[in-house]
């Protein structure tokens, strides 16, 4: 089983405490907690279901509030990393947005919980670079 899965956008779902998706199955608790600590952290301004906050992947007919998963979709290409757009506009405010959470996660959360996120979502763009950088390595 691999330890990294990354989304279009560079999250690490494999790090996710939302993700679902076999073998990452989630207790009912778990999701519970994920779902308090996403209002803690400012992602949502309640406590929502388990149903809401569990995630089973990125699909192109998903939500996704930069598009990533649909204009990957839309290329054939598994990551924003393969495209030779990268780092578009969209892109660049994804990161921004996604690191403005930061500051807050450090404030709020536990130290194992700020470590879960940074590697789930704050390392997005170093992850696609790891990916453009090995892709660049077999052209």
């Amino acid at each position: 089983m691999s330890d990294r899965i990354i989304a279009a956008c560079g999250n690490d779902c494999a790090a996710c405490p939302r993700c679902t998706a076999h073998p990452f199955e989630k207790t009912e608790e778990e999701l519970r907690r994920t779902a308090e600590l996403w209002m803690k952290i400012g992602y949502r301004d309640h406590v929502v279901s388990n149903e809401e906050i569990a995630c089973i992947g990125c699909k192109a007919e998903n939500w996704c509030r930069y598009g990533a998963v649909s204009c990957c979709a839309e290329k054939g290409i598994p990551t924003c990393a393969a495209c030779s757009l990268y780092p578009c506009e969209r892109m660049r405010e994804c990161f921004a947005v996604t690191l403005s959470f930061e500051p807050k996660c450090r404030e709020v959360c536990t130290e194992a919980e700020y470590a879960q996120l940074r590697r789930a979502f704050f390392e997005k763009e170093r992850n696609l670079a790891a990916q453009r950088g090995t892709a660049e390595g077999r052209d």
